[in-house]
């Protein structure tokens, strides 16, 4: 047994509560310590001296160094007392604070035993009730489709069907989106997210100049306000960028500080090193390296107060159903704690998705956001389909270490996406290939959270790195005969089964086979991915394939199934 790899940490990724009386309690060992037996050896924080109960824990996956088991207790007492009782052959251990020991004296648990000791209601994560069955769509606004004709268009300066150079602009407004919600009803989108819609001189709109007016490219307020009363209407619902690191250098509180320097009210709400702004030399903080995007001091109180101004104003007025936040792992925590406060005041079942790429679990423990853009989704979604450098069961054991990066709240309300406009198009990146789209799609959509696709990956829009992942959408492939997309309708609507939805998760894999198992207790649904040669399957009652002649499942082929 190797000792070393042990960890378990309470009230952490390790052991959180899912309800008002409901846990999860998860140990990590090494990967080769998987068949252990272990059990938990656990009571009330007020008799757990005296009276303790013991269960075995279910092994739950492994990732590429560790094993992993987990186990899910309701409780009748709230104050939660635990130490590990570990079986290695006919030697016995307990795992404790203080490490390991051959005998435990429970008269004395109270010094070093684990424990959760109460649970707070309002520092339960609560999962939006909507979140399950949601799935997002993202569009870059100026390349999805003109609506408004009667706009004054001096500005677009690119034929519709060119490749977007950095400071292309092509048409695409707030009236274009309102006019294809049915298209994106019928492909079966439930939520539409959209990059920055705010006043700004740029195509992106990352950098805001105007955080209380739409900008006039993409239309007005009435204009929102249509889309998203007609979103509502049909079900759907809306989610807005918020650019909350940095703004534009022409926001009028920053043009204060350039004309005033020191003397400005507003110097201290940016971080500047002297007592002038100096734009060639940059002696104050920006996003990346552009000076014309100056970082928000968001550790300043009367910036925070601005932004959540910003925030409500939108978020009441508009009816918004969530944000995500850009470059948020870069604003202080202290503010998104703020943020979270209030707009889940507003409406607690507001969704709130950070820009994260990396793990960010300091800022997924239920006070500051609800998830992430799942990046590391996206990358090993990369490895696995189009560099080849991940096989089967790295692949499962990569989606594994994700998933065991987080709390189920937190896994369930992921963003999990295969591109966006900050990254290649993924149709791109597997060179052209229909067969891997669809079985990256069916992963997309089996695995745990929230599916979201990039505008255009229904219809395999191509394009490399920004700008060129953010072309025009060709509406001309939706009015054709297009097989690719009724497939995508298809994997789509797999989202409404209950399995994919609430049912818990086994990556594995067999040889070349991927295997993604959704169970819940009365339906069991099972992706199964072949990434090496033809070969045959054992097929359950088919819901959707790709590839599959009888029961030989081609390279490259996918195939959805019920189990139960």
């Amino acid at each position: 047994m190797n000792k070393a790899g042990f960890l378990h940490i309470p009230d952490s990724r390790y052991c959180f509560a899912i309800s008002d009386d409901e846990v999860v309690i998860r140990l990590r060992v090494a990967k080769e310590d998987q068949e252990l037996e272990i059990s938990l050896v656990y009571g009330d924080k007020y008799t757990y001296h005296q009276h303790q109960k013991e269960v075995p824990i279910p092994f739950k996956c492994t990732d590429a160094i560790y094993a992993y088991f987990e186990i899910r207790l309701k409780l009748t007492d709230v104050r939660l007392t635990y130490v590990f009782k570990v079986q290695d052959g006919d030697n016995c251990w307990y795992y404790h604070e203080n490490g390991f020991s051959e005998q435990y004296d429970f008269a004395y648990a109270f010094y070093n035993c684990f424990q959760l000791p109460y649970i707070n209601p309002i520092d339960v994560h609560r999962v939006v009730d909507w979140a399950d069955s949601a799935v997002f769509y993202q569009i870059f606004v100026d390349r999805f489709y003109r609506g408004d004709a009667e706009k004054n268009d001096a500005y677009i300066n690119m034929a519709w069907t060119d490749k977007p150079l950095p400071k292309s602009f092509a048409g695409g407004d707030l009236e274009g989106i309102r006019q294809k919600l049915h298209y994106l009803k019928d492909l079966g989108i439930t939520t539409i997210y959209l990059t920055p819609i705010f006043s700004s001189i740029s195509n992106h709109k990352y950098d805001i100049r105007d955080y209380y007016d739409v900008d006039k490219q993409f239309g007005s307020k009435l204009s929102l306000k249509q889309l998203i009363d007609d979103s509502h209407d049909l079900g759907m619902k809306i989610i807005l960028d918020a650019v909350y690191n940095h703004s534009s250098d022409l926001l009028p509180e920053f043009q204060d500080v350039m004309n005033k320097g020191k003397a400005s009210p507003y110097f201290d709400w940016f971080m500047i090193d002297g007592e002038t702004v100096d734009q060639k030399a940059i002696n104050y903080e920006t996003f990346a390296a552009c000076s014309y995007m100056p970082k928000f001091n968001t550790s300043n109180l009367d910036v925070q107060d601005y932004l959540l101004d910003v925030t409500l104003y939108w978020t009441r007025k508009f009816q918004l159903d969530g944000w995500r936040l850009d470059v948020s792992d870069e604003v202080s925590h202290d503010f998104w704690r703020r943020f979270r406060k209030a707009v889940k005041a507003v409406n607690p079942n507001i969704i709130i998705i950070g820009e994260n790429w990396h793990d960010a679990y300091p800022y997924l423990q239920g006070d500051q956001y609800d998830g992430i853009m799942n990046y590391a989704f996206t990358k090993a979604c990369i490895d696995y389909f189009a560099t080849d450098t991940l096989s089967s069961q790295e692949m499962a054991e990569r989606l594994n270490h994700i998933l065991m990066r987080n709390t189920d709240q937190v896994n369930r309300m992921n963003l999990n996406l295969l591109d966006s406009h900050d990254t290649h198009r993924f149709f791109t990146q597997i060179g052209g290939s229909r067969d891997k789209l669809l079985a990256a799609v069916a992963l997309l959509f089996t695995y745990v959270g929230i599916p979201c696709l990039y505008y255009g990956t229904e219809i395999a829009m191509e394009g490399g790195y920004d700008p060129d992942c953010r072309r025009c959408f060709n509406w001309d492939k939706v009015t054709q005969d297009n097989d690719l997309l009724t497939l995508f309708k298809k994997i789509i609507r797999l989202k409404e089964l209950p399995a994919l939805q609430k049912g818990d998760i086994t990556i594995t894999a067999q040889g070349d086979v991927l295997s993604i198992r959704r169970h819940t207790p009365s339906q069991v649904i099972e992706l199964l991915i072949n990434k090496g040669q033809e070969r045959e399957i054992s097929v359950g009652q088919l819901v959707i394939a790709n590839g599959l002649t009888n029961t030989n499942l081609a390279t490259h082929g996918f195939l959805i199934h019920h189990l139960l």
